[in-house]
């Protein structure tokens, strides 16, 4: 994939917002710092973005918010039509990380990593479950541990075997990614 991201710049970023909240504001305030992006917010991460006080950033921030509110999910039609140039999912849930690597899609996340899938669009991924254990923030700040389940290790492990995915490991690495390749 590193060929492909070097020799292609991002005119425009799809980015998802599911249902997390470990990793959700670094990642918002990543995605607001590069430029370009449209958001995409499952049900899941329109409910957690509020939760964690974080949509007024969004909204206030002016760029473009596509919300999950249909079935078939047409504006993923966007990315089969060549509008998006870089597909990147953070942060992701176990349950999207998931139904991407058993082709399920009936989220508008999922949709959109179905759609740039078959319009070559390359995808980046952090997903929430990559170690066993992680401290994570809840909506009041408080800290917890939360414990990685054997088979949510097994599909990041298995979506980063995917054509044109990438799964970053830490939000600094994904920062680094989007660096190179902006």
């Amino acid at each position: 994939m590193a060929a492909e991201l070097k020799d292609k710049k991002p005119g425009r970023i799809a980015w998802c917002l599911t249902g997390a909240g470990h990793f959700l504001k670094g990642s918002i305030e990543l995605a607001l710092r590069l430029g370009g992006v449209t958001f995409f917010l499952s049900r899941s991460g329109e409910e957690v973005i509020s939760m964690y006080r974080l949509m007024d950033i969004v909204r206030d921030s002016g760029v473009r918010v596509v919300y999950d509110r249909s079935g078939s999910s047409p504006a993923c039609g966007e990315m089969a039509l060549g509008r998006f140039d870089l597909l990147v999912m953070a942060p992701a849930t176990a349950n999207t990380v998931a139904k991407c690597v058993n082709g399920i899609a009936d989220t508008l996340p999922t949709n959109l990593f179905a759609q740039a899938g078959k319009a070559l669009v390359p995808s980046m991924f952090l997903p929430t479950d990559l170690e066993a254990e992680v401290i994570s923030v809840d909506p009041a700040g408080r800290e917890f541990p939360v414990r990685s389940r054997k088979v949510d290790l097994e599909n990041a492990k298995r979506l980063s075997s995917f054509p044109l995915v990438r799964v970053a490991a830490t939000l600094e690495q994904l920062e680094e990614w989007l660096t190179i390749y902006s």
